[in-house]
């Protein structure tokens, strides 16, 4: 079945967004247009070789008026017949120029004959050079009547040419597709099926609208009630194609709680990444180009605080936070600050000796959950010995689990230990036997500091 398919793909340059309002980029539109045999096929009161050149020609007079779009023209399947099998049979015909070149492009819409085949695939594949080198988002109107011919890929090659920044994101239109062939012309980009001529300008003008025109976003980050509550979060939108960073932000609500708009360009795929803690990724983003959209974002938090009565003697003690159940570190949050997290439950390890080790600790909505430890007690060994010896915790079963080792060269340390019931297990260096193993069994206590003599044996 014949059909009639539209590319429109666009890009921007490899350099980060900048968040400010910038004048907007040149535009250049390179119209693709199949001239393979099956375009003369009849199409209402024409054909579609023939409706095709109205429309581009049209088209091409519609953008005069804008000062910054320029526009190119390439054509395959119409220098050699279907019968030579030609699958590079593709050429740029009318290239950009600085000059409004749209004359040069209906004159040479006039001469075209459709004759050949339809090598989708190899003609994306050489619009990459057809662009200049400097910074515009380049765009190409891809027309054709069929499928690809040679048993090339066009699926591939558009995600290939988007990971490179050639282009930004494709549109394609089908004139009269089977549903069992939509798929194969889907992927290569955003699909409309155009059942007749009107439908078919209507989609060129579509998509004309949404090459040029302004785009706003507003961003509500709902709370556990789906209230536009939470602000003051960096906001990533990432190019979904490439990974790479379009737009940074940091969320802005007024007194009033209303969000404030941004300007983006429409035509790349965007996720939207709100940096939470964890992280919560909106994918896909649905926007409608020209519009003024409303993008809600679930990312309820509340807040852990990590608290230390006393003074501490082991300086800037912090903890390992996970997600329940994740093996995954989170974040280290130092004792002392705040943090906000999403609201559920963590896993904590404070890097006290001995270690404490927290399990399902939650996060409410608003709400701040103080973690308190006790202050620590501190070991002190005045011997100065050189030997192997390590300090366990005693649970009431007497249940001995390490803490730490010793120095071997030098006994005399000072340890910040919590409160509890602790063993000293030590041998010199120069004892001859196990036997002479000091163990010796003491108590910290908070703010108190425990002397324990290592005996030489």
């Amino acid at each position: 079945m014949a059909v009639l398919l539209l590319l429109l793909i666009i890009t921007a340059g490899g350099d980060t967004i900048a968040q400010e309002k910038k004048p907007q980029p040149k535009t250049r539109i390179l119209f693709l247009l199949d001239a393979s045999g099956s375009m003369l096929a009849k199409w209402e009161d024409s054909d579609r070789m023939s409706v095709a050149k109205n429309l581009l020609a049209h088209l091409v007079d519609s953008l005069e008026k804008y000062d910054n779009v320029e526009v190119a023209l390439r054509v395959y399947g119409h220098q050699s017949g279907r019968e030579r099998s030609d699958c590079k049979d593709t050429k740029l015909e009318v290239p950009f120029s600085v000059n409004n070149n749209s004359a040069a492009i209906r004159k040479k819409l006039e001469q075209i004959v459709p004759k050949g085949n339809t090598p989708i695939t190899y003609s994306l594949q050489q619009t990459a050079t057809d662009f200049p080198a400097d910074k515009a988002r380049n765009v190409i109107i891809l027309i054709t009547d069929g499928l690809e011919s040679c048993g090339g890929d066009p699926c591939a090659v558009s995600l290939a040419l988007q990971k490179n920044r050639i282009f930004l994101r494709p549109f394609v239109i089908g004139i009269g597709i089977a549903p069992e062939y939509e798929q194969q012309l889907s992927c290569i980009g955003q699909y409309f099926n155009a059942a007749d001529v009107k439908t078919f300008e209507n989609v060129l003008t579509q998509i004309a609208t949404q090459t040029l025109s302004e785009t706003t976003v507003s961003v509500e980050l709902l709370d556990e009630q789906n209230r536009p509550t939470e602000t003051n979060l960096n906001m990533t939108f990432v190019n979904a194609v490439t990974g790479s960073t379009e737009y940074n932000y940091v969320h802005y609500q007024d007194s009033k709680g209303k969000t404030d708009m941004l300007e983006i360009d429409a035509l790349v795929p965007y996720d939207l990444v709100v940096n939470t803690t964890p992280v919560v990724t909106a994918k896909s983003l649905q926007l409608k180009p020209g519009q003024h959209n409303v993008i809600r974002v679930k990312s309820p938090q509340g807040e852990l605080y990590l608290r230390q009565d006393g003074p501490s003697p082991y300086g800037a003690l912090a903890a390992i936070v996970k997600q329940q159940g994740s093996d995954q570190t989170l974040n280290v949050q130092v004792f002392g600050n705040r943090h906000k997290y999403l609201t559920g439950k963590y896993d904590l390890e404070i890097l006290t000796l001995p270690r404490i080790y927290l399990k399902d600790v939650e996060v409410k909505q608003s709400q701040v959950n103080t973690i308190t430890i006790p202050p620590p007690g501190q070991l002190a060994i005045p011997s100065q010995m050189q030997g192997f010896g390590s300090v366990y915790t005693l649970d009431e079963a007497g249940k001995q689990t390490w803490v730490c080792n010793l120095p071997e060269d030098n006994s005399r340390v000072t340890l910040a230990l919590q409160p509890g019931k602790y063993r000293l297990v030590y041998r010199m260096k120069s004892a001859q036997s196990s036997k002479f193993t000091d163990v010796q069994d003491f108590t910290i206590r908070s703010g108190a500091t425990t002397s324990v003599k290592i005996f030489n044996r």
